[in-house]
């Protein structure tokens, strides 16, 4: 398998966390997505949508997106799982982790960034500024709906890692880095504290990667 990925990607991120739980070893290549040059290239040659992650699986083909990449890897290599056996928690666990992936990620990511600063003219302050409310909004949301729903435990749903906590803990590492106030979101943290501590965590952290800059 070659995983096309980019260090500072939380999409790439989620998905290098589902690979080092399931021990799946795929190899790298690095797309930066700050470089104008190589995008051209890598969408005629590989992903049109010209985005990372995208994972060649050699067998299946190039398989896009995140989420469907984390579902595939669960569904041809099953141990360990990153979705419960009942449906019921299953739908938890892809709610918990779209409330970052499709609420959350859309209105914070590269491109929207870059088209509040090139396009709209934009200052830095107000970019980062509509960067930290749309990440605070959306954590607050998410810390509320795990409450509501009582089944997190030492993770989000219960005491092992799923997809959730794959997508949950790139964005509090983005939302880190760009300063947002976590203090509304207790659980949130605590749960990112106890991913931190384990090795699959740690191997996929954008500081270990080897485009790390």
């Amino acid at each position: 398998m070659r995983l096309y990925s980019y260090f500072r990607s939380s999409a790439a991120y989620r998905v290098r966390i589902a690979l080092a739980l399931k021990g799946i070893d795929a190899e790298q290549v690095a797309i930066n997505l700050l470089a104008r040059e190589p995008l051209p290239d890598y969408r005629q040659a590989v992903n049109p949508q010209g985005f990372v992650p995208a994972l060649d699986t050699d067998a299946d083909g190039l398989i896009v997106q995140s989420l469907a990449i984390m579902e595939y890897l669960d569904e041809t290599h099953p141990e360990p799982a990153l979705l419960p056996e009942r449906a019921a928690d299953r739908a938890y666990v892809r709610a918990a982790a779209q409330l970052v992936a499709c609420d959350i990620h859309p209105l914070a990511n590269l491109r929207v960034l870059r088209y509040l600063k090139r396009d709209l003219g934009h200052d830095q302050a107000a970019i980062d500024g509509w960067y930290r409310h749309w990440v605070e909004d959306g954590l607050v949301r998410l810390e509320a709906f795990v409450a509501a729903e009582r089944t997190s435990g030492r993770f989000l749903f219960g005491d092992t890692p799923t997809m959730a906590d794959c997508v949950l803990v790139p964005q509090l590492f983005n939302a880190r880095r760009l300063a947002c106030d976590l203090a509304g979101m207790p659980t949130l943290v605590a749960i990112d504290a106890r991913c931190a501590e384990l090795d699959a965590f740690k191997r996929a952290h954008p500081d270990r990667q080897p485009d790390a800059a």
